[in-house]
């Protein structure tokens, strides 16, 4: 796994990270749920690692960044907006924003 991880809800979220990432990073992806066991999993997986939240701006991903905030506490936070709601439909240039803006490497767009 490499330094950085981005948390996510779905697949279609992952690829369209991966269309602007310009480093390597691992993307996870939660398919909007997670289970007790797994977050658990995760929060040892993760302890060392750079851990970026990114979910859809909706009642869905709002819990899932609590219970994310819970169990991975220094986990950054990165937000889109309640006009664009869904990671996978942001455009592409407000999300190359958005990560440059957390320091990640991305694409010019």
């Amino acid at each position: 796994m490499n330094d950085k991880v981005i948390i996510v809800e779905g697949k279609t979220d992952k690829e369209q990270l991966m269309r602007v990432l310009d480093e390597p990073v691992s993307i996870i992806c939660t398919y909007g749920t997670i289970s007790f066991e797994r977050l658990e999993e995760l929060s040892e997986e993760l302890e060392e690692m750079d851990v970026y939240v990114l979910v859809d701006a909706d009642d869905a991903g709002e819990k899932l960044r609590r219970q994310l905030s819970q169990e991975i506490p220094h986990a950054e936070h990165l937000y889109i907006t309640m006009l664009h709601r869904e990671v996978a439909e942001t455009p592409l240039n407000y999300l190359t924003r958005i990560l440059r803006a957390a320091k990640f490497k991305v694409m010019t767009i």
